[in-house]
């Protein structure tokens, strides 16, 4: 789970990145404003790829997207590519967990085999 989520994660932040350019062609809105909020998203999805596997980690993830989504009250491309990207981090820990479940069923199945079992 930690790969699908870090990589879908890592690609918010460069989302974020570059709707923060679009966003700063505003005049309504401040330059530090927008940098603010988007440097506090860009570091929030970087912690975040270390934070998958801790209780709580995959919560703030879902905040994460519910606020890109939210984004798109600013910048209106955001509202699909939130959508988007919650429909990748969605894919990323259902999958992902699946993927832990069947990797476990190996490492056990391997571990009962014993030594000679070859």
């Amino acid at each position: 789970m930690r790969v699908l989520c870090s990589s879908t994660l890592i690609g918010e932040f460069f989302v974020i990145g570059f709707a923060g350019l679009v966003a700063m062609k505003d005049d309504s809105l401040a330059m530090s404003t927008v940098w603010t909020v988007c440097g506090i998203a860009m570091v929030l999805s970087v912690l975040l790829c270390g934070m998958i596997t801790r209780p709580g980690g995959v919560h703030l993830g879902w905040a994460l997207q519910i606020g890109l989504v939210a984004s798109g009250f600013v910048v209106p491309v955001m509202f699909f590519l939130g959508a988007l990207f919650a429909v990748l981090w969605w894919a990323s820990v259902h999958y992902g967990r699946k993927i832990d479940e069947i990797k476990a069923g190996w490492a056990a199945s391997e571990g009962s085999a014993g030594p000679d079992a070859a």
